[in-house]
């Protein structure tokens, strides 16, 4: 079974899946003839990789998630078939690398007593500030 790298994991080939349609946009003539777009589907369920990387993958594909389980890059523009499909295997090699990085763990932090101070002391200030505002009680 061959294995290609894409962004630091090695992935079965036959979880990629290729297709070639028509590209919008530049080409001249050879736009309406020529299917050069490419689309790659890779199947997350074949792809073999770690859960974490799995789920980040996921979370970082949004809306390239296909309801099949699958990762959807579609490459339109380069003028050639080839081109695109390198694009395509790039942009998700990025993704996959990404997927990859762990996020940092996320360290409570308390806030300092001499913050709470000064928080309570601007409020008893803008209380302050208010109550000069009013009239005398004397009326």
């Amino acid at each position: 079974m061959a294995t290609i790298q894409i962004g630091g994991v090695a992935i079965p080939e036959s979880a990629l899946t290729w297709s070639f349609v028509r590209a919008s946009g530049p080409g001249g003539q050879n736009v309406n003839k020529v299917a050069t777009a490419a689309e790659c589907r890779l199947d997350l369920d074949s792809a073999g990789l770690e859960q974490g990387v799995r789920r980040r993958l996921e979370r970082l594909a949004g809306s390239r998630l296909t309801t099949a389980g699958e990762v959807l890059i579609v490459a339109e523009n380069q003028r050639t078939q080839a081109r695109n499909r390198a694009e395509a295997l790039e942009r998700l090699g990025a993704l996959i690398e990404a997927a990859r990085v762990p996020p940092k763990p996320r360290v409570a932090t308390k806030v300092s007593a001499s913050q709470k101070a000064r928080r309570r002391a601007d409020k008893r200030h803008r209380g302050e500030v208010k109550r000069q505002r009013k009239p005398p009680d004397d009326y």
